[in-house]
């Protein structure tokens, strides 16, 4: 019976095909190597969801990049207005606002400490607490007859804030024991103002 033979073997044919090992083409195996190797390469998720350690480091590198918020409000806001009075011990206000919601300890430097201090020369303010300090400066005589007006002041004050947890005494050990939170508010330059005039001159100092 030619018809029955002929069903036999293509029923082996069939089956033949089915038997042959699986052998992916070039393009399947370099995608699954390709798939394989991503796998390794990018780290998965922690089991409890958190970050890996090297986006939590790099965000730490961004935050750090920052610029850092102001705790305090200045008014003046970087400058300091004095007398002109040569050879006499002059003194000139500012007001230290806190700004922040937390307690804030600010504290008062010059670049020239035998002739310049402020009062207080620091405190901690409470969240919205303002304070009124005052600086006094010694004029010196300018040389060869010169307007001091006219002359350039080197001398500087900067105002530094610091985080605290609370009210508490102001000490300057504060600064040094957490210099990393330290920020630099304001750095403020000297106005002289010319005794013959009710405005400032313009600032003198570099």
């Amino acid at each position: 019976m030619p018809i029955a033979d002929h069903k036999s073997s293509s029923d082996g044919k069939v089956w033949g095909f089915f038997k042959r090992p699986f052998r992916p083409s070039g393009n399947a195996a370099a995608t699954t190597t390709s798939s394989s190797s991503m796998s390794h390469s990018h780290p998965h998720p922690n089991g409890d969801g958190s970050v890996p350690q090297a986006s939590s480091s790099v965000s730490s590198v961004a935050r750090s990049l920052l610029p850092t918020r102001r705790r305090l409000k200045l008014d003046p806001c970087n400058k300091l207005y004095f007398p002109c009075e040569p050879g006499k011990q002059v003194r000139s206000a500012i007001r230290i606002k806190n700004t922040s919601k937390s307690h804030v300890a600010f504290k008062f430097q010059t670049t020239a400490p035998k002739s310049c201090f402020m009062r207080p020369p620091g405190a901690i303010l409470n969240p919205g607490e303002s304070i009124i300090a005052t600086v006094f400066k010694f004029v010196e005589v300018p040389e060869n007859n010169e307007k001091l007006v006219d002359q350039k002041s080197r001398v500087k004050f900067k105002i530094m804030s610091l985080k605290v947890k609370g009210p508490m005494d102001y000490e300057p050990e504060l600064f040094d024991e957490q210099k990393e939170q330290v920020a630099i508010e304001q750095i403020l330059r000297v106005v002289f103002l010319d005794p013959e005039r009710s405005a400032p001159v313009s600032v003198v100092c570099v």
